[in-house]
Order: structure tokens, then sequence, then C-alpha cells
């Protein structure tokens, strides 16, 4: 498997489930680090049991499109493995670099996509996108927004709807100790960018009543700006900001939260893929409140609250709502927990990757 994605400590976790399945030997190779507008994300090491974890020099690192990995070819003729497993998008360099040294070896191959917004790339990532297209053995979308897309767009092949990654139900838990009753703890995690409406969360926050505290984890270009904003609003003395945490250590976090908002806005060039932040805050015990922007209300379901995307008064309703009513934030933070470990823990999904693995190769 090539996997940048893969560096994030928490998300080891579906290898090792992969790697526990009979007869799978498993080798991932990722970057040292990945750098885009939040900074450098180094490589974490923390599931590591059963697979080898190799790190292979990246080129142009942070470049979404154009980053690659100049001595792939070594590793596949050393390794001759019977598939590889492109954990990229399939319009990407690295994708088709991937995939076109992976069948000269004769590997079955496979990628991945949570693009769910129909886009024409120029050339030559067109290119590299039609024969990535018509030359792999199997693809696995992230959402079924993300099929619809690659159908349109003229794939015929076998594929899958799976998210990319789940949460581990062990590490993501609730607290053994109950929640303090006040104040509501409020929270925001991820990008601090244009569409993912950080803004609307404080603008929302303000005029809140009652006993609540927020948090806004995560860093980006946007920080300066909202800081300003809370403090423009005069809740700045109730709102922390905290930069991001490793991945190992946020399901601490999530124990002290009761709600977590991602308030995403939709983009001419960008719609909520997933919102990994929910499953998390969810398999925590946690309450998910989400703008009904891309897959946030598939992901919801019915076991947290979907508001108009971009309606401030709307969400400040939901979340003067649950502040009021704390048998329901608990109901809610039951089954979100519930519906987590239905749909959405890594072995679940390393189990259907692995399905898909024994077809192939049948």
């Amino acid at each position: 498997m090539l996997s940048k994605a893969c560096i994030v400590g928490a998300y080891q976790r579906k290898l090792e489930e992969l790697a526990a399945v009979p007869d799978l030997d498993l080798l991932v190779a990722v970057p040292a680090y990945w750098r885009d507008e939040r900074g450098v994300t180094p490589l974490e090491r923390a599931h590591t049991v059963g697979y080898r974890l190799e790190t292979l020099p990246m080129a142009f690192n942070g470049n979404f499109h154009l980053h690659f990995y100049p001595t792939l070819g070594s590793l596949l003729k050393r390794e001759r493995p019977d598939i590889v497993h492109i954990d990229e998008e399939p319009y990407n360099l690295a994708t088709y670099h991937a995939n076109v040294l992976a069948r000269r070896l004769k590997a079955k191959t496979l990628w991945f996509s949570w693009q769910n917004l129909l886009r024409n790339y120029p050339f030559p990532f067109s290119a590299m996108e039609c024969y990535n297209l018509r030359h792999v053995d199997y693809a696995l979308m992230g959402s079924q927004s993300a099929a619809r897309v690659w159908l349109e767009k003229g794939y015929r092949g076998a594929f899958s709807v799976l998210p990319q990654f789940g949460v581990d139900p062990e590490i993501f838990c609730p607290p053994i100790a109950p929640r303090p009753l006040s104040p509501v703890h409020l929270a925001y995690v991820g990008r601090l960018v244009p569409e993912k409406g950080v803004d609307l969360f404080i603008a929302a926050l303000q005029g809140l009543d009652g006993a609540w505290r927020a948090t806004i984890l995560g860093s980006g270009p946007e920080r300066e700006r909202l800081m300003a904003q809370a403090q423009s609003a005069g809740i700045a003395d109730r709102i922390e900001f905290r930069p991001p945490l490793p991945s190992t250590e946020m399901p601490g976090f999530y124990q002290q939260v009761d709600v977590l908002v991602l308030p995403s806005r939709t983009q001419p060039n960008w719609t909520e893929q997933f919102g990994r932040v929910l499953i998390e805050t969810m398999a925590c015990g946690a309450v998910a409140v989400g703008a009904d922007s891309g897959e946030i209300p598939v992901v919801i379901g019915d076991a947290g609250i979907v508001f108009p995307e971009a309606d401030v008064p709307a969400l400040r309703e939901r979340l003067a709502q649950l502040m009021r009513d704390g048998a329901l934030r608990a109901s809610l933070a039951q089954a979100g927990r519930a519906r987590v470990l239905s749909q959405f823990t890594h072995r679940h999904i390393a189990l259907e990757t692995a399905r898909v693995y024994q077809g192939l190769l049948q």
C-alpha cells in the first residue's frame, strides 16, 4: 500500500487490522512527513504490529497533484507484490506513477478517491486521470457521491463504496467518569480555512445564552482573523484557540467535549468529503453537529444534529437546544457511538478491504 495518509498514527490501526487477516502480507510505504497549509505533519509510528511500515523519499512534498515517490520502482521490483493499493486520487501524479510501475510488474492495482465534485483537470492531469480510469483492477470510493462522479467521468470497472479509515472504538471511547454538566464544552476540530466555516461557529456562539465554553483546535491561515472575530464579538474569554494535537492525543481531547460542530460551507471547488472528526467525536460519546454540506448528513445520519449550511441562527438554536436538554445530549451521544460501532470501525473497513484483495487474487 502506498499512502501519505498513513503517516497519521491513529489511522495505522486499520493497517494492523488488515495485517491480522490470514495469508495477507502487508507492506505500507509512506513519506517521512507531509506539508500543507497547517504546516508539517511528521510520520507517527503509533500502531505498527504485524506489518512493515517503510518510508520513501517524496518529490514535491506538499503539492497535492504533483507529489510522487522517485524510488518506488526499486521497492516494487524488490518486493514483487501481488496487489498495489494506491491510496491516492486517480488524477494525481503519484497514482499514475505507481499504477504504471505496478502494472509493468503484472501486479493488480486499485486506487482510492474522495473526489465528490465533477471537475475537469488540465493536461497532464487529465491524461493521467484517463489512464487510471481505464487501467486499474478496482476502485475504492469514499462516498456515494464520489462513486457518482467517477461513473459520470467514464469509470466502468469494479468498485466499492468504503471510507478510507474508521476509528478504533477501544481507543476512541467515552470517558470513564461522566462529563461535567456545566459548563457545556463546545468544540471545532480541523483546518482553519474559509471552507470549514469556523467563522459561522463563532458567530453562532455570539448571543448564545447559558454556561458554555468553546475550544477551536487547529491551525491554518484563518487563525488570526478568527481570533479577531471572537475578540470583536466580546466572547474571546470563552473561546480557547489551541494548536493541533498528535492523533494519539485526540481521544483524550474528545472525551472532554460535549458537542463538536463541523460548520463546513460548500465552495465552487470543494464540498465536505466525509468529516472524519464526526466519527471520532461520536465514538467518544460526544454529540456531532454538522452543516448539510457534502457527506456530513450521511455520516451523522440520525445520530446527531444537522443544520442548514451557513445558517447561523439555526446553528445557534441547535446549540441552545443541546445546552438546555441534557437528556437529548445523552441520547444522541449513545446513538452516535452505536452508529460508529456498526459502520465506521477500522476493523469493519479493514475486513471489507481484505475482501476486495481476495476478490482480485481470485
